[in-house]
């Protein structure tokens, strides 16, 4: 089972800001897992999307595509930050 956070815009799209989820058998990068998500379709697929810019952290660091995920992990994803 892993943690998965949503932040701003996204908790706004998907409908949630938190979900617990069993970890589908042969999904253990952050890459692979952001491609599951994206299966659920509809607000899933178009903010998982591969093309749309977004951040991830794995247990609160930041995480690219080929950072392993495990059971136990905590997932965030967030939309990238602007300041000024």
């Amino acid at each position: 089972m892993i943690t998965l956070l949503y932040f701003a815009r996204l908790r706004e799209a998907l409908g949630t800001g938190r979900e617990e989820l069993l970890l589908p058998s042969g999904i253990n990068t952050l890459g692979a897992l952001r491609a599951h998500l994206e299966q659920r379709g509809d607000a899933w697929a178009k903010e998982m999307a591969a093309g749309r810019n977004l951040r991830a952290a794995v247990n609160q660091s930041v995480a690219t595509p080929d950072t392993p995920i495990k059971d136990g992990d905590e997932v965030a994803f967030f939309p990238p930050v602007t300041g000024g």
